[in-house]
């Protein structure tokens, strides 16, 4: 049987027990002194750098004519391979792109309440190192979730509290203000609980492997607990960022694949590439949590085969490669551990509590995207008639896409569990009767939201105001 490597590694992410999908070095605040000119740039670049003072991006051009006079680092770039560095250089350069592209289409929104267009060349000052930072890091040249917008993108207010979002601040920013600072430093606090959930795939596929069935429940039931918590602290996206206040920072964050209305046929790299790149922008799709999820407890069995799951599935690639083999390795030996996965193992085992444990851990992957989806709903939907998210994706039917598949394994394992006559643990007892419970619940929310979202209009407030009715609000 394929066995999981115990650290996946590049030197700055370490997917292992010890770190999850958290760096495993802290990223560096600011770049070195020899970056000077380009760190004063960051700097000042935000929208607002204080109540009184605005920054670079508040003035119409004025961050492509500053960007315009910096130097080309590409000679010092080449010459790096220290890779805190490397990984804030690719930061740097990649909100830099971002700002001095989508500045217009900002601009735009301001004045009409609708994004405008983007400019489609980057001068090669800023083409030719950043995609030489990403050659090194062997990533796309646009700004990610991984090394760029989230998860190398913080630092602690005091360095000995915890990692919690209102402890947190970004190193480089667009808005400057704080509901963007809450909105993606939540990412890095629910992240903090990763290391628990990465080591309880870790051992409860060893155990799996030993045929130790006391030893797979309790893996099983540390990653529902875990998972647990991480969804609590995802609900505190209500108070870390107010909805309202999405927009004064999304359009930077937009990718170029997917957006043709903003950036046309794509973005030329000047000294670098002779024709316009498209690359998916960063999104919260780009985390780590539920794609691992979805391929230990066998969700990805269940996704649907469309152009949906497609874009889903091509979002592994703007992941670092340490975070992609760990997923291609996980893939592998859950393949082997049954043809049904973990699923049809525990039936073999008769393990009702393990099934139990299975059918919590598939209720909390619901709620991860349906709480998800209540953020697309207030987010963005009440916010702007621009369908598509930041990856380029279209916002009405792409989380339903990934629910629909959540929903159709906890069906399967309702079923599995109903003709297994072993009495469940208290825990387990709950655990299926809740699931009983509210499950047609969930069918019937999605089932009338996809309904709604089909016609021509329909009112983002009414939708909603559905997951109340279901009992299933978020908030």
């Amino acid at each position: 049987m394929k066995t999981l490597q115990a650290s996946y590694t590049d030197g700055f992410f370490d997917v292992s027990a010890a770190h999850g999908f958290l760096p495993a070095v802290p990223p560096l605040i600011s770049l070195p002194h020899i970056y000077q000119a380009l760190q004063e740039v960051l700097d000042n670049m935000p929208i607002q750098l204080s109540d009184e003072q605005p920054g670079y991006l508040h003035f119409p051009g004025k961050i492509q004519e500053v960007a315009n006079q910096l130097p080309n680092y590409l000679a010092e770039v080449k010459q790096e391979s220290d890779i805190r560095i490397i990984q804030a250089l690719y930061r740097g350069y990649a909100f830099l792109t971002s700002a001095y592209t989508l500045e217009p289409a900002f601009q735009h929104y301001k004045q009409t309440g609708t994004y405008g267009k983007a400019i489609n060349t980057l001068p090669a000052n800023i083409a030719q190192p950043f995609v030489a930072v990403c050659e090194k890091l062997n990533v796309f040249p646009w700004l990610d979730y991984h090394y760029g917008y989230s998860l190398g993108n913080f630092y602690k207010i005091n360095p000995e509290g915890s990692l919690e979002w209102d402890n947190l601040q970004m190193c480089v920013k667009f808005s400057g203000q704080p509901d963007e600072a809450g909105f993606i430093l939540l990412h890095v606090d629910i992240n903090q609980f990763s290391p628990n959930l990465v080591g309880s795939v870790l051992a409860t596929l060893a155990a799996v492997e030993a045929n130790a069935i006391n030893q797979v429940e309790a893996g099983l039931d540390k990653n529902l607990d875990t998972l647990t918590q991480m969804n609590i602290r995802r609900k505190e996206m209500w108070k870390a960022s107010r909805w309202q206040h999405y927009n004064d920072f999304r359009v930077f964050i937009m990718g170029i694949k997917g957006n043709e209305e903003i950036f046309g046929e794509g973005v030329t790299y000047t000294g670098v590439w002779d024709t316009p790149q498209q690359f998916r922008g960063q999104t919260g799709a780009q985390d780590d949590i539920i794609p691992m999820e979805d391929i230990f407890s066998g969700v990805t069995r269940y996704y649907l085969k469309n152009e949906l799951t497609d874009y889903l599935l091509d979002l592994r690639k703007y992941r670092p490669h340490c975070v992609q083999a760990f997923f291609v390795d996980l893939e592998t030996q859950v393949k082997q551990v049954h043809a049904d996965g973990l699923a049809g193992y525990l039936f073999e085992q008769a393990s009702v509590n393990g099934l139990a444990r299975l059918l919590g851990i598939l209720e909390q992957i619901y709620h991860f995207r349906n709480g998800h989806w209540q953020f697309v709903q207030k987010y963005i939907m009440a916010n702007t008639p621009y369908a598509k998210a930041t990856g380029g994706t279209p916002i009405t039917t792409w989380l339903p896409n990934q629910i629909t598949a959540v929903l159709q394994q906890m069906e399967g394992v309702m079923q599995s569990i109903a003709l297994l006559s072993d009495i469940p643990d208290e825990k387990g007892t709950l655990l299926i009767a809740n699931n009983q419970a509210t499950f047609q619940h969930k069918k019937q929310l999605l089932a009338e939201q996809l309904s709604m979202v089909s016609q021509d209009t329909y009112s983002a407030d009414t939708l909603f105001s559905l997951n109340s009715r279901y009992g299933l609000s978020d908030q």
